[in-house]
């Protein structure tokens, strides 16, 4: 067992497929086995094949869903934009679930273990500081919904991150000490979104001035909770549906974003 920062680390690749891009390049997908504790995780490595330069690394940390497709397609998404990227699995297993119930039993059970959520966010977080293709002291994290709020919560906490982006997540109410937020900040926010309280805006908001953070937070009209996600519409829940383009404008602000954090 390789350790590193404390947490212990298995890698193994047992799955690559690698399939034609965009421009001509090839992408490189890899499912990745590590652990955190007695938990065993399988996480999504894919990046731009077909050349060694080195390049920063982005980890995505799903919805309350857990490590599905749509998680896997947004790693996707920045691979071929330049980044090698690691969908991290929260729940062990890569195990999903379509269901609402569980899939909230599953994203309170690490939420409300901020040990356990931290962990198991490091030990992806390993995976890619120690990747030959990756810069080192190179890595941002990007989150939906849970895992918005899991990015965000890893941001207050200190950890070593360029920069961080939550799409439609929870925001954390937990204050930070000044100077502690290391990681520069982006929320993108549903400005309809109804399971995100007016309350619990500005406390979050309060809590990033008080810690001297470097933040944005925009918030698009007429968008709801899961705004990104095409299939938030089939769920069946009011509080849930796509924009297409919220999404699209939200995507462009994100590599504006990286574009920016990555160059300093």
């Amino acid at each position: 067992m390789k350790k590193t920062g404390g947490f212990g680390v298995i890698l193994a690749a047992v799955l690559t497929v690698v399939w034609s891009a965009s421009a001509g390049a090839a992408l490189k997908a890899e499912t990745v086995s590590y652990q955190q504790g007695g938990t065993s995780l399988k996480g999504y490595l894919v990046y731009e094949d077909g050349f060694v330069k080195q390049r920063p690394g982005v980890l995505v940390v799903h919805e309350w869903w857990g490590l599905n497709a749509y998680a896997k397609q947004r790693a996707e998404e920045l691979a071929k934009e330049g980044y090698v990227a690691l969908a991290v699995d929260m729940y062990g297993e890569g195990k999903v679930t379509t269901h609402p119930k569980e899939a909230g039993e599953w994203a309170t059970a690490v939420g409300q273990n901020k040990l356990i959520g931290m962990e198991r966010f490091m030990a992806g977080y390993a995976i890619l500081q120690n990747h030959p293709l990756v810069l080192k002291g190179q890595i941002a994290a990007i989150g939906y919904c849970f895992g918005g709020s899991m990015v965000l919560t890893m941001a207050q906490e200190g950890v070593a991150l360029k920069g961080v982006v939550s799409f439609h997540g929870a925001l954390p109410q937990d204050k930070s000490e000044p100077g502690k937020v290391k990681a520069k900040v982006l929320v993108c926010h549903g400005a309809d979104d109804p399971l995100v309280t007016k309350e619990q805006i500005l406390q979050f908001q309060d809590n990033m001035r008080a810690a001297g953070a470097d933040w944005q937070f925009m918030a698009y009209g007429g968008a709801k909770h899961s705004f990104t996600n095409p299939a938030a519409d089939k769920v069946g829940i009011p509080a849930l549906a796509y924009n297409r383009t919220v999404d699209q404008r939200s995507w462009k602000l994100l590599l504006s974003f990286f574009e920016e954090i990555f160059s300093q």
